[in-house]
């Protein structure tokens, strides 16, 4: 099927996805998640032909990405669930004002239509944004990286075929076979049959939508993600903050890049994060962080100098940018210069500074004394997300049910006439 085939389909569906009420849209996702999980060899048996066939040309980090196994799919189907349990945001008022003439005027939330969205070789997405676009009152038409095209194309058999025992149109859900640069430019051209294009992955994929596309586009961001330890920090909550936003997932966007030190607490903390880092990941067999350091962090700890770049790059890799910085004011002029907007932390026990940092540092999520990896829908109890947005219209932060509709006007009136 070709992709102009597909997005005529998804328009013939949309309207019956609007039409559905909730009892309806949650049956079908409680029938998706059951699919999941009851054709769960089908899905690993294709991610494995995907892994097999990426091996060597990606990274191990991009591997464990690409990766699924049952605990991951038991995940997605968890996380469709949940989905399932949240309230539905169509049909709800935003606002209800009464005129004087007598009219009645209410904004009311309404789905978007069709959704696309671009991303790379994550198959946990498919079922994500199938979840979110569907329980949203719209359809979906998915368009994955060629590394994850035999993954996403059997848990899109799936869950098209929980669609169907629900009663709803299987055509609500697809996904494009053509994984060529091609197909992702007919989407961003596709106007007419693409109300919202999300494109979800690195900053060429982003960048490329948001310059040529001519539909509406919600651009998901590159994380940039920076953590400053204050001079008034608690050492040892900095350590295990940085190196859970560091480690525990690298290859995520909401993983840190750039640790900036408050230079008063320099040379005790930097020796401790080499040592945490570095030494002490090497003794548990796992691998170490390469810190990339300016010249002050430098003249500290042994490392790699950063380059010109290295400031402004999402290693999405054990690597860390680490700096040196005089105050809190120093910190958030770096973030300004360096961030791509989407999460940062300090750590300090001075609130003043922290209330100054919240405020100041214009990105999605801004944190104090917590790590970076916590900007995700689900941990901000939306379920699951369809990615994070930089941007600031219409949406922010992470994508859920909410951020995936759009509104209408509704006018009651008796007859009056302007």
């Amino acid at each position: 099927m070709t992709t102009q085939e597909l997005l005529q389909r998804a328009q013939r569906a949309k309207r019956v996805m609007a039409l559905a009420d909730t009892q309806t849209k949650n049956r079908a996702l409680l029938a998706m998640a059951d699919a999941l999980e009851r054709e769960q060899r089908e899905i690993l048996a294709a991610n494995a032909l995907d892994l097999g066939a990426a091996q060597g040309s990606i990274s191990n980090v991009m591997l464990d990405r690409l990766a699924l196994s049952p605990q991951r799919l038991a995940g997605m189907a968890q996380g469709i669930r949940e989905v399932a349990a949240l309230p539905d945001p169509v049909g709800e008022v935003l606002q209800h004002v009464e005129r004087p003439n007598g009219m009645i005027i209410e904004r009311r939330a309404v789905p978007m239509g069709v959704i696309a969205i671009i991303y790379e070789s994550r198959p946990n997405v498919t079922s994500d944004a199938a979840a979110l676009a569907l329980k949203a009152g719209s359809a979906c038409v998915l368009r994955g990286g060629k590394e994850a095209h035999r993954s996403a194309a059997a848990i899109v058999a799936a869950l098209r075929r929980g669609l169907e025992e629900a009663g709803l149109p299987a055509d609500a859900l697809g996904l494009v076979e053509d994984t060529t640069r091609q197909s992702a430019k007919e989407l961003m051209e596709a106007r007419g049959l693409v109300d919202l294009l999300i494109p979800r992955g690195g900053a060429g994929l982003i960048r490329s939508c948001v310059d040529n596309a001519l539909v509406p586009v919600l651009e998901t961001g590159t994380g940039i993600c920076h953590i400053y330890v204050d001079e008034r920090a608690d050492l040892d909550m900095a350590l295990d903050i940085v190196e859970n936003a560091k480690c525990s997932r690298p290859s995520v966007c909401n993983a840190c890049e750039v640790c900036l030190v408050h230079r008063s607490v320099a040379k005790e903390f930097l020796p401790r994060l080499w040592e945490r880092l570095t030494r002490d990941r090497v003794k548990q067999e796992l691998l170490p962080v390469e810190l990339r350091l300016d010249g002050e962090a430098a003249a500290i700890i042994p490392g790699t100098p950063a380059g010109e770049k290295d400031f402004d790059t999402e290693f999405l890799d054990y690597i860390l940018a680490v700096g040196v910085v005089g105050s809190v004011e120093e910190a958030m002029d770096h973030i300004a210069a360096h961030s791509t907007g989407h999460s940062e932390s300090i750590i300090t026990a001075d609130e003043e500074a922290a209330r100054k940092f919240l405020a100041g540092v214009d990105s999605a999520a801004v944190y104090w004394n917590a790590s970076t990896r916590f900007t995700d829908g689900g941990e901000f109890g939306l379920g699951c997300e369809m990615g994070i947005s930089t941007q600031k219209l219409h949406a922010r932060g992470p994508l859920g049910l909410r951020e995936l509709c759009t509104f209408k006007y509704t006018i009651q009136g008796q007859g009056q006439v302007r």
